[in-house]
């Protein structure tokens, strides 16, 4: 069980590592906050899942493993909302993708 709960924990710190590296090199605000957002959210999912797994099966803890998940419910749904937040303030100051969009879904919201 110990090297299932290290995979997961591997697998979570290799995407959030991804999303580190695309921060760096994706080229316009927009693609920063989608690396950010979806890639760390799998990063904290891998890590939640092992942490969980951890508590429950080598330290025989109940409570820190319901901690863990609640913990890892908040940041599954605030993240992508945050940065859609994000997007939609930054496009509502006049930042735009350095390409043009095919589908320009937040112009329709300001009616542009």
């Amino acid at each position: 069980m110990r090297i299932v709960i290290d995979v997961f924990l591997v697998i979570g710190a290799i995407f959030a590592l991804a999303g580190t590296i695309g921060i760096l090199k994706m080229p316009d605000a927009f693609s920063r906050m989608q690396a950010s957002t979806c890639v760390a959210t799998l990063g904290m999912l891998g890590v939640a899942i092992g942490g969980i797994l951890y508590a429950a099966v080598i330290m025989h803890s109940a409570g820190t493993a319901v901690k863990i998940a609640v913990i890892a419910l908040l940041i599954f749904v605030t993240n992508p909302l945050g940065s859609h937040v994000l997007a939609k303030g930054a496009y509502s100051n006049g930042i735009r993708p350095e390409k043009k969009m095919e589908v320009d879904d937040l112009g329709r919201d300001f009616d542009e």
